[in-house]
């Protein structure tokens, strides 16, 4: 082999070297923001033994719908209902098996250090801001049957395991941007990933 075809060796090596780097930073940047879209789907589209789960813990839902969601991750589905004037959601995986639990509420239902450290983090990290929706979330699967996990949703506690998952527009530089942010129940950030706008093109009834 020649000095000259070492040479040429060498600046593929780092021509490759330099497009696996950027492939990685890509790859991170993306992981670390994840896009989510929900869209409304018919009630046969819905997982059917997430179907038998509402029937049999549900009693008399009001205004039940169906939707579908899909992110850079995974697929998942998600009940929306009323019980007792409250407005619940309760969240399945791609097989149709319950991960959490969320009631929509307000800021005055938040305890008062939890929403301080929530709005530090929002201060911190956007230039502007506006908090669109609340949600107080209980996971299924921390050390509790299902049915306690319900039944804690249902009674609104405010127990340490809950998490707030609030719906954010924000900006630092540009254009706004929707995102879904998780907070522990202290008000301390656990994640988040950009939201787009619910695709009403494919709304289904």
């Amino acid at each position: 082999m020649t000095m000259k075809q070492v040479v040429l060796d060498m600046k593929k090596f780092k021509l490759l070297t330099v497009i696996l780097t950027v492939s990685l930073t890509i790859n991170m940047v993306n992981s670390q923001y994840q896009y989510e879209r929900e869209h409304r789907i018919k009630k046969c589209q819905f997982p059917s033994n997430a179907h038998t789960f509402l029937e049999d813990k549900l009693k008399d839902p009001k205004n039940m719908r169906f939707y579908g969601e899909k992110d850079s991750l995974k697929v998942c589905y998600e009940a929306k209902f009323k019980i007792d004037k409250l407005n619940y959601s309760i969240e399945f995986d791609e097989k149709g098996e319950p991960e959490d639990i969320e009631i929509l509420i307000k800021e005055v239902d938040v305890p008062k250090d939890s929403w301080i450290n929530i709005n530090n983090y929002l201060k911190e990290e956007f230039v502007k801001f506006k908090i669109q929706r609340i949600q107080q979330q209980y996971a299924v699967g921390l050390n509790e049957s299902v049915d306690t996990t319900l039944k804690n949703a249902f009674q609104n506690l405010l127990i340490p395991s809950i998490n707030y998952q609030l719906m954010v527009r924000a900006k630092n530089e540009g254009d706004y941007q929707d995102y879904e942010i998780l907070y522990s129940a202290e008000g301390f950030f656990i994640s988040r990933r950009k939201s787009l706008p619910p695709n009403h093109d494919r709304v289904l009834y």
